[in-house]
């Protein structure tokens, strides 16, 4: 049986358990990106958020400005992952690798996707790629990342997870999530993705398919943060290859 995804406290009567697969494919299809309202209750977004300054349980801290990425810092976790942001990759790559599987067969890419996350980590750890990818992000006044893509190896799922720790407005001020993708022949269009405390947003990694006239084509795709003007933003993003 497919674990459940993990929420503080049962949904209320008027909320579905989860989300609605084929809406989300849907909206992954139509602009590359699609949000999962209330992914997190606030309490599991502060327990999160509150593992940024505990000495373990990370493999490492970047600092952005120091690689030329922007400003802010972010960590690795290392493995065994905490059991919240664990279940979380396990349960939400199932639905879309069958996403992604069709993604590939329209861009004419040969390789498939398995139906376990397990599965699909031996084959990363098999090509050398051992290192956890999820990661916890940190950004202060004037902190921002730049835009970019997360690819660490050949083993790439073309989907990932950020979710909202902090509430807007409130705990931060700026710092929207920012999504641009290029098409062909083409100016950059970018997208503002409206999120509130606990929401998700699952986006493109590197490429999608877009149906053109003469069938699909691909669009590449990347995201970033904008300036944060005031308090503390902090993300948890669930890629879902690990790194070289």
């Amino acid at each position: 049986m497919q674990d459940s995804l993990p929420f503080a406290a049962p949904p209320p009567p008027d909320r579905e358990p989860g989300p609605d697969w084929s809406h989300v494919a849907a909206a992954l299809d139509a602009r590359g990106w699609a949000c999962l309202p209330g992914m997190l209750a606030p309490a599991d977004a502060d327990a999160i958020a509150g593992l940024y300054d505990r000495p373990d349980g990370f493999r490492s801290r970047v600092v952005m400005e120091r690689h030329g990425f922007g400003r802010g810092e972010y960590r690795y976790f290392a493995y065994p992952l905490p059991p919240l942001v664990e279940t979380l990759r396990r349960t939400l790559y199932p639905p879309l690798a069958a996403i992604a599987n069709g993604w590939h067969a329209r861009m004419g890419l040969a390789a498939r996707f398995p139906a376990r996350h397990a599965d699909f980590i031996a084959t990363c750890h098999a090509a050398g790629q051992c290192r956890p990818t999820p990661l916890l992000l940190r950004y202060g006044p004037g902190d921002y990342n730049c835009l970019h893509q997360d690819l660490y190896g050949a083993q790439v799922f073309p989907l990932q997870v950020a979710i909202l720790l902090s509430r807007p407005d409130d705990d931060f001020t700026g710092g929207a999530f920012i999504l641009t993708e290029q098409r062909p022949r083409m100016q950059s269009r970018a997208d503002v993705v409206p999120l509130d405390k606990g929401d998700a947003v699952i986006f493109a990694v590197n490429h999608r398919p877009v149906q053109g006239t003469r069938g699909p084509y691909r669009v590449a795709m990347r995201h970033g943060v904008g300036t944060v003007r005031s308090g503390l933003r902090h993300t948890l993003g669930i890629i879902f290859h690990d790194a070289a």
